[in-house]
């Protein structure tokens, strides 16, 4: 199955760079190019793409406003949003993920990272790893998040209490930027059954993917943060 990418950055040549990039891999290939937000919406219907890779600054629509576009849209359900930032964490990541966002990547990443991010991202996995997941963690603090009493917080308070015991302690672990892998490990238990506990989840609490999870278990308050 060859992966569908589309790019979307307001800088040409950063786009053409990409665009060799993936289209060197004989798994993937680019579909369209945007130079905003409004066109990578257009086009991510238009090309049916798999995977938009999106800057989060971009004139006119930018990228917040596309990712939200793309995730309301129930036609658009198949397509996954990496963000492509400056800084690994800005003023916008959690927005963006907020908004149903994959995961983000810094524009400075190797090219091997890249190409991996739209792999993880077309499998339907987030891009939140340990040292990612903290600057997330630290940047959703920064603007207020957490459990204070919002609507949104006590929303996803009680969306929580449908999980299971096991659901509910894998999303700890979801969301203190533990793989698959390394959660079967601390559990005890096969990948695969964590996987299942993970995709229940997000059907329970109406979450794209595993980025979501994270966001929902700060929101919710159901996780906190160490104070070191």
């Amino acid at each position: 199955m060859t992966i569908r990418v589309l790019l979307a950055d307001d800088q040409a040549l950063l786009r053409s760079a990409f665009r060799v990039l993936v289209d060197s891999e004989p798994d993937m290939e680019v579909v369209g190019e945007a130079a905003d937000g409004a066109q990578a919406v257009a086009l991510a219907r238009a090309e049916k793409a798999d995977v938009v890779l999106m800057d989060i600054r971009m004139p006119g629509t930018d990228g917040l406003a596309a990712t939200r576009a793309i995730t309301a849209d129930p036609e658009l359900a198949q397509v996954r949003i990496v963000m492509l930032t400056t800084f690994e964490v800005d003023e916008y990541v959690v927005q963006s993920l907020r908004a149903g966002a994959s995961g983000f990547l810094g524009k400075g990443a190797e090219p091997e990272e890249l190409l991996n991010a739209i792999r993880i991202a077309a499998a339907g996995e987030a891009l939140l790893s340990p040292a990612a997941t903290k600057g997330l963690i630290a940047s959703f603090l920064a603007q207020g998040g957490g459990a204070d009493g919002s609507d949104g917080a006590r929303a996803h308070s009680e969306r929580l209490t449908a999980l299971t015991g096991r659901e509910t302690e894998v999303l700890v672990l979801v969301a203190g930027g533990l793989s698959n892998d390394e959660i079967a490990d601390r559990l005890e238990v096969s990948p695969l059954t964590v996987k299942t506990h993970v995709n229940r989840a997000m059907a329970k609490l109406g979450a794209r993917d595993r980025a979501q999870l994270v966001v929902i278990a700060y929101e919710s308050g159901l996780v906190r943060p160490r104070v070191d």
